[in-house]
């Protein structure tokens, strides 16, 4: 039975995500400089550290509504920057849960998406993973970014709360990652491995007002942007497409796909790429 891998919108064989934590009022700096190379950016807010107005050193209801407005995400990062991995169940959903409300309130968007606070979830032990992660999931969670192994595989997460980025923006290796995503081509490689990739930065906007190098961001943004088979997204755009992609029902014999979604798919098979739309049924 021959391969089937998934594709994002249009076919594109790869994509690109920002993450950058904590609301602070650089983000906005980085915001417009992702609009102007046509990037996404998901941007991880604690409930508390809201700013009451404008003018203030951390992101306010305005600022968050603007960065929507612009196709950017706004998720998760716990009302008061606590690490699951140091707290107690109560406390998890407390922290958790009250940022999530908080947030869908203020801002008036269903708002799934989060980023570990403080520590990255490996600092839990096995076991104290599996019981946040079942924590989280009836949080209403739909991922967490952890952090803590940048490299260049370029891999979409076996485990939505547990999802590793590709590089912190000062990784030394950055802009060479950068540039080798950028000449890789999927459908050159060896069949079996063809799955799509993912290019993920993450960071804190802050640490380039810090470092005095935001010319780096536009670098990394030049070297990413413009490319026609690359997909420019927000987190949650890729999760709930790679979601989505999960629940196609096949036939047996990899000729009939049924998408019980509201997204259409797109997924290569047998050296051609197909689009089953939502609600449809293909014959392939």
């Amino acid at each position: 039975m021959p391969y089937r891998f998934m594709r994002f919108p249009e076919g594109k064989t790869k994509a690109v995500t920002f993450s950058y934590d904590d609301g602070v009022r650089s983000d906005v700096r980085l915001a417009e400089i992702c609009d102007k190379y046509g990037l996404k950016a998901t941007f991880n807010i604690c409930s508390t550290l809201i700013a009451s107005g404008e003018g203030e050193s951390r992101l306010s209801e305005n600022d968050m509504k603007k960065l929507i407005s612009h196709g950017h995400e706004i998720a998760v990062h716990g009302d008061e920057h606590k690490s699951p991995a140091r707290c107690t169940d109560m406390e998890i959903i407390k922290e958790f849960l009250t940022c999530r409300e908080i947030l869908e309130d203020k801002l008036g968007e269903v708002i799934t998406g989060m980023a570990y606070p403080d520590l990255p979830i490996s600092t839990a032990s096995e076991e104290r993973y599996r019981e946040i992660r079942v924590i989280l999931k009836s949080l209403g969670i739909s991922y967490s970014r952890t952090l803590g192994n940048d490299n260049n595989g370029f891999a979409l997460p076996d485990d939505w709360l547990a999802w590793m980025p590709t590089i912190h923006h000062d990784n030394e290796n950055s802009i060479e990652y950068a540039r080798q995503f950028v000449d890789l081509k999927v459908d050159d490689l060896y069949v079996s491995r063809h799955n799509p990739r993912l290019f993920y930065v993450w960071g804190h906007s802050y640490e380039f007002d810090n470092n005095n190098n935001w010319e780096h961001f536009e670098e990394l943004c030049k070297i990413l942007s413009g490319k026609d088979d690359t997909w420019y997204a927000t987190n949650i755009e890729i999760c709930r497409y790679s979601k989505a992609f999960d629940s196609l029902v096949f036939n047996t014999a990899n000729t009939c796909v049924y998408n019980p979604t509201a997204f259409d798919i797109w997924f290569a098979c047998k050296g051609k790429t197909h689009c089953v739309k939502a609600g449809e049924t293909l014959n392939y």
